[in-house]
Formats: structure tokens, sequence, C-alpha cells
């Protein structure tokens, strides 16, 4: 019966981790207003719209933010967690303690996908520094909100650029000194 509910669990977690990262990546996409007509936006336009269509009917913007994306990312997130919970440990934890987890699992994947976008970002400067590729751009777009801040700390000393390693620091640390106390909280009232 494990094998049947780790098979489960895994399942779980890829289908809702793949959907939940759609909506993230949109949000985070609109949020530094990176080029809609990308192939790779639209992409994500046409997989996320079935639900967020209805959704946007009910939960308008707000101040140029999507945030019938956030609300569905979250309540995906909750559903996600309880399924898990149920699967592997036989039951659902609080309301509160759930939501609490959600919150800290959503935004240690937004983390995670800066910590990406800079990684894949910096490997890409060293093997083709001057590829025209439609990710390539949206990659700029997502990280250079931070990557610009980083570089006003660090500017750039005889050509090489140190940015990405103060950014990635930040990161690391907002995931440590935020996401885990939050994400210990919620398991504690789960």
């Amino acid at each position: 019966m494990e094998y049947l509910s780790n098979s489960g669990i895994f399942l779980i977690h890829t289908l809702f981790g793949l959907y939940i990262l759609a909506i993230m990546l949109r949000f985070l996409f609109q949020c530094v207003r990176a080029d809609f007509y990308n192939p790779f936006s639209q992409f994500l336009v046409k997989v996320t719209n079935p639900p967020l269509l209805p959704l946007r009917r009910i939960i308008p913007g707000l101040l140029g933010f999507d945030i019938a994306a956030v609300i569905l990312a979250y309540l995906l997130t909750i559903t996600e967690i309880a399924l898990v919970s149920k699967l592997g440990y036989g039951g659902i934890p609080n309301i509160i303690g759930l939501s609490i987890m959600a919150i800290a699992d959503l935004l240690s994947l937004t983390i995670n996908i800066f910590l990406f976008a800079i990684l894949i970002q910096v490997i890409l400067s060293w093997v083709s520094p001057q590829t025209n590729n439609p990710i390539t751009s949206l990659l700029y777009s997502l990280t250079e909100p931070i990557m610009g801040r980083a570089r006003r700390i660090i500017p750039p000393i005889s050509g090489l650029d140190l940015s990405p390693i103060v950014a990635i620091i930040f990161l690391q640390l907002l995931k440590i000194l935020l996401v885990a106390p939050i994400a210990d909280i919620g398991k504690s009232l789960g």
C-alpha cells in the first residue's frame, strides 16, 4: 500500500506543482511587464486561461496585479497539501495550519523561480551570451528588478558581474528568515 500512496503523492506534487508554477510564472511576468506576445508567455496564457477567466469575473485585479491568479495558485496549493496529507499521513491538517503552509509554499516557489531564473541566465551568459532566444528575454525581464538592485550594491568589477551572487544570497536569506518560520508556524498549527 505504501508504494501506491507514494506514487499518488508523486503524481499530486508533479501535476499540481507544474500547474501552480505556470500560474505563478504568468503572474510574475505580468508584474515585471514581460513581453506578453512572447511564445512562452502565450503558452502560459493559454494553459492558465480556463480557470482564470471565470475567476476574474468574481475577483478583479488590484493596482495592475492579477489577484485572481494569486488566489487560484493559493487554492490549488491548499488542495495539493490537503491531498498529500491525506494520502501520506491519513489526515488533513486544520484549515489555519493548511492556509499558512500554503502561503509558505507559494513564497518558496516564488523565490525558487527567481533563483532558477538567475542561475539559468548566468549559465546562458557563459554558454551563448548573444543569443536571441524568446526565453532569454523573459528571463531578463523577470530577473532585472532583483539584478538591477544587486548591481547597485556591487557594480561590475573589471567586466565581471557579481550581482547574481548578491541576488542569490539575498534570496536564500529570504527563504531562511521568512519562508522557513512561516512554514514552521503552519506545521505547528496543522
